[in-house]
This record gives C-alpha cells, sequence and structure tokens, in this order.
C-alpha cells in the first residue's frame, strides 16, 4: 500500500508527456535514418532527428526538401510522426489498449484528460474515440476534396497519396507539404484555398470546441437552447476576430507591395491563407521573403499566438491571451475581480496565463541571442522569425533553416520540443510537487513601471 502511494506521488503526467515525445522522435529518428527512408540513401544524424522532431512537433520546419529529398517510405514516416503527435502520444497508445480490450489505469486518463480537456470527463473512453472519430471525418473529407481535384492534373495514385498527406499535415497543423515549392501554385485556386483553411481551422480549435459545436448544432435542430462554455465562446471570438483582423491589416499592408502583380482574387487569397497559416501550419502561397518588415512583423504576433489548447497546434494559445486582454481591462475598470462573458475567472488562471507568456518570451529570447551568436551572419529579422515559428511549431521560414548550422539545429530542435509540450508543462514536469515549510517572510513593496 505504501509503495502505492510513493508511486502516485511520484508520478507527474507532465513528465510522462514529455518522456513519450522523446521516445517518439528517438523512434522516428531510427526510422528516418534507415537507407531506403531517403533517396540518396544517406541522412546525417542532425537533420534526420530535426526531421523527426519537427514531425512529432507538428511543426513543418525542414532542413531536407520533403518532397525530393525522401522516399515514399520515408515521406510516410514523417506523416506518421506528425499525425502522431498532432493527436496526443498518449492518445495514440490508449487507443490501442481500447482495441486491445485492456483496461486504462488512472494515469492515462490524467494524462489525456490534461492534454485535450479543461475539465475532467466522466467517461476517458468516450473522449478518445470522439477525437479519433472527428480526425477522422475532417482528414477523410479534406482528402476527398482535396483528390477531386487533383485527380484532374495528377496521376491517380499520385494524386491520392498527396491527398491524404495535406489533408492530415493541414488538420495536425504540421505544414510538411510534397511539393517544394509548398501551395505558390495554388495561390489562386479557389478550391485548394477553401479546404485547406477549413481543415486548419479545425484543427486549431480544439477537440472540446468541436465536440461543443456539434452539440450547438444538434440542438438547433432539436429547437433547444444551448449552453456554450466560457472556453468555447473565448475561443471562438478570439480565432474569428485574429483571423478577420490580420486579414484586413494584412491585406492593407501589402496591398502595393508583395500584392502588387497579383489579381483581386490573387490579393484576398493570398491575404487570407497567409494570416490563417501562422496560426501554426505552416503553408505558405507567397514568397515570404517578399513580404515587408510590418507584415513580418504581423505574421510573429500571429504566431506567438497560435491556436487553442487541446487542438493540434501550438502558440500561447488563443484563451492565454484573452484571459491576459480581460485582466488589463479589469484592471483600467479598476475592478479587484477579472471577469469574461459574465463570469469570474479563477486567479489561476490568470496566474497560468502570465507564467505561459513570460517563459515563452524568455526562451524565444534565449534561444535568439544563442543563434545570432552561433550565425553572426544572420539577420535578427530572420533569427526570430525562426525562433517564433519553431516555439509555436509553426513551420514558416524567410529561409534560414537550411543554413543553419549543426548547433543551430539543435537549438531549433530544443525550442520545437519545448514549444510541442509547452513551456508551463516542461516547468511542472521539473519543479517541486510540493513546497517545503510553511512559513513567509516580512512583506516589502519594490516600485513597479
Amino acid at each position: 500500500m505504501k509503495q502505492n502511494v510513493r508511486a502516485e506521488r511520484r508520478f507527474r503526467p507532465a513528465q510522462v508527456l514529455a518522456i513519450s515525445f522523446i521516445v517518439a522522435i528517438i523512434i522516428g529518428t531510427s526510422l528516418l535514418l534507415l537507407p531506403f527512408s531517403t533517396k540518396s540513401g544517406n541522412i546525417s544524424f542532425v537533420d534526420a532527428l530535426f526531421t523527426a522532431t519537427s514531425g512529432v512537433c507538428v511543426t513543418g520546419l525542414i532542413v531536407q526538401d520533403t518532397a525530393t529529398y525522401f522516399t515514399p517510405f520515408g515521406q510516410g514516416v514523417i506523416l506518421f510522426l506528425f499525425q502522431l503527435g498532432g493527436l496526443g502520444i498518449m492518445t495514440f497508445s490508449t487507443l490501442i489498449l481500447l482495441v486491445a480490450g485492456k483496461r486504462i489505469s488512472i494515469k492515462d486518463r490524467i494524462i489525456i484528460q490534461e492534454g485535450f480537456h479543461h475539465r475532467a470527463p466522466k467517461n476517458v473512453k468516450s473522449l478518445i474515440k470522439r477525437i479519433f472519430l472527428y480526425a477522422l471525418i475532417f482528414e477523410a473529407l479534406g482528402t476527398l476534396f482535396l483528390f477531386l481535384h487533383w485527380q484532374k492534373d495528377l496521376p491517380w495514385l499520385q494524386a491520392l497519396s498527396h491527398s491524404v498527406f495535406h489533408s492530415i499535415s493541414a488538420f495536425c497543423n504540421a505544414g510538411f507539404s510534397l511539393f517544394s515549392d509548398s501551395f505558390l501554385s495554388y495561390r489562386g485556386d479557389v478550391w485548394i484555398n477553401v479546404t485547406l483553411f477549413v481543415l486548419i481551422v479545425m484543427g486549431g480549435l480544439g477537440f472540446l470546441v468541436i465536440q461543443e459545436g456539434k452539440a450547438i448544432f444538434s440542438d438547433l435542430f432539436r429547437k433547444k437552447k444551448s449552453q456554450i462554455s466560457l472556453h468555447t465562446k473565448l475561443v471562438l471570438t478570439l480565432t474569428s476576430v485574429l483571423i478577420l483582423f490580420s486579414f484586413v491589416f494584412f491585406l492593407a499592408i501589402e496591398w502595393n507591395h508583395s500584392l502588387k502583380m497579383f489579381s483581386i482574387k490573387e490579393k484576398i487569397f493570398s491575404s487570407l491563407f497567409q494570416v490563417i497559416t501562422p496560426r501554426t501550419a505552416g503553408f505558405n502561397t507567397m514568397d515570404l521573403n517578399s513580404l515587408s518588415f510590418a507584415a513580418v512583423f504581423l505574421l510573429i504576433m500571429l504566431m506567438f499566438i497560435g491556436a487553442s489548447p487541446g487542438s493540434t497546434g501550438g502558440g500561447v494559445k488563443t484563451s492565454t491571451v484573452g484571459v491576459i486582454f480581460a485582466f488589463l481591462k479589469s484592471k483600467i475598470a479598476a475592478r479587484d475581480s477579472v471577469s469574461l462573458y459574465r463570469r469570474t475567472l479563477p486567479m489561476q488562471s490568470i496566474t497560468k496565463a502570465f507564467t505561459v507568456v513570460t517563459l515563452a518570451v524568455g526562451i524565444i529570447c534565449l534561444a535568439s541571442f544563442i543563434l545570432l551568436i552561433a550565425h553572426p551572419w544572420a539577420s535578427i529579422k530572420d533569427v526570430l522569425f525562426e525562433v517564433f515559428s519553431a516555439f509555436s511549431t509553426v513551420g514558416l521560414s524567410l529561409g534560414l533553416t537550411p543554413k543553419l548550422s549543426p548547433l543551430g539545429k539543435i537549438v531549433i530542435i530544443l525550442i520545437m520540443y519545448i514549444g510541442r509540450i509547452g513551456p508551463l508543462a516542461l516547468l511542472y514536469a521539473f519543479s517541486r510537487q510540493k513546497s517545503y515549510g510553511k512559513y513567509e517572510y516580512v512583506e516589502e513593496s519594490v516600485m513597479i513601471g
């Protein structure tokens, strides 16, 4: 009995999550090192590690072109890695246990709950099934829509493989592409753009929001009143605001700059695509090096915010930013409590939000500083864009990734890993579970601001 209690005390979900991602990265690296994973039959250990980490962490940054450097087997390994990383490693392992008829341990339940649900669900089996069901539905529909378009231009088998790969990559917000120029050739293609828009946004909303959305539509048909959680309201509001306002800003900034030679349709779809994809998807329909500094800064801010909790995306998350803005609003209004949609936020949520942002900024600054030392020839714009992209698991780059030294690649690997696990989860994994000694020092103020 005492041993069980000690084991429970030692158990930390954050540590298990962190280790599971490391194991997946090691397995992925080993598979990519196999001679039949690459067309040349040879890949350096650092490049294999970088690619595997980028896949498991659903980032999409590449040091070798996915389309031309890897064989179909290697591309399949990469696809498996970002599908695994997008839906969650522990979620996959638990599904295997369910299929095998095994029991789910309490530890597995805790890990999955923390990864996908801000409230503990009563039925974890149901949660697992819904996660895979929603992913399967969206990825299958994405494959169908992409195949209907590409089967006109590509051989049947290639059209199917491209459709499956890009549908999963878009929904998992991975950003890997089998086109060397990503989607530059499809900037004015309405069918391809809309399909990718839907996949990226739905993958970035989070499975809880998708579940509540399904319940809302179901209640509408039954003419019943729906009760939407505060989390879903906040995520949907911020996602809509970010897409709408960033689209308008990007279009205005680049209208007579990088978009100057585009048609009206291409200007609209290129602008919309470029403000949706930094929300951790990583595709692009424009040459990012043609963008103005203002547009690059806008993309960096969008990358930093990222997707929503419990989703396939990264970043500090939309809800985190929403909580911080709510806090600032309450201070401006001279209120002691912080509220959103007529609900009072607990101080724990506010503390977490500020902790996440503070840790994220600190990690990004440190990584950028190291990269600037290791690559004195690189511009600060390229380095910051690269680090923000890696931390937020986006995958966009201004061209610095292939030029990175081995040290630079290791730094980006670590940043991708930290960004996928989450700085707060990593802090929990290596911090004390309980403070020792119940005492407080004499209180004294310092000047702030």
